[in-house]
């Protein structure tokens, strides 16, 4: 504090004399920061808001994709328990019919035994038939709609209009992997 009551008392600003020594123009710097006081406030206006309104639209496309990825795992469950519960129902009313027809085979004579055993053979092979065109539907139907929601993803994920070969080709890649 006593050099500055010193150089005041002097007469002499030690801070002005500094900025002289480095040559600090005060119009010009003046300037310089009315220039980029200017230019950043255009940049933030016409650049920089419009770069963070593309990033969120992006980052709300990227949720949105996610919110469906989940979606689809959440249904492709669903799918898979609804197709196991129908095979369990299948294999007991196969199971059934077979009970059935071996009781009805018990009160029949030796010569009707042997034909009610025939009789379930058939029933069995029915309903094994039907069990397996049954479970082949409904894989076909899964691999369908599993086809149809990779699609249907892929195009709001990637953002872009997919052309029916891209559909097609998508398609039959995720029915390959799920065959595999």
């Amino acid at each position: 504090m006593n050099t500055f009551i010193l150089f005041a008392a002097a007469g002499e600003n030690p801070l002005v004399d500094t900025l002289k020594q480095f040559g600090v123009n005060w119009p010009l710097f003046l300037s310089q920061v009315a220039s980029f006081c200017i230019v950043a406030f255009l940049l933030y206006k016409f650049a920089y808001k419009s770069v963070l309104s593309t990033l969120a639209e992006r980052r709300r496309r990227i949720e949105e994709g996610l919110a469906n990825a989940e979606r689809i795992k959440a249904e492709l469950a669903r799918t898979e328990t609804s197709r196991r519960e129908v095979l369990e129902q299948a294999n007991v009313q196969a199971n059934k019919l077979i009970e059935e027809a071996r009781a009805a085979a018990a009160r029949v004579q030796e010569q009707e035994t042997q034909k009610a055993i025939a009789a379930a053979e058939q029933i069995v092979q029915k309903a094994r038939e039907a069990a397996a065109a049954d479970h082949a539907r409904m894989l076909a139907e899964l691999k369908r709609e599993i086809g149809r929601l990779v699609v249907e993803t892929t195009g709001r994920v990637t953002g872009k209009v997919l052309t029916p070969d891209d559909q097609k080709r998508l398609a039959e890649e995720t029915t390959r992997h799920l065959a595999a």
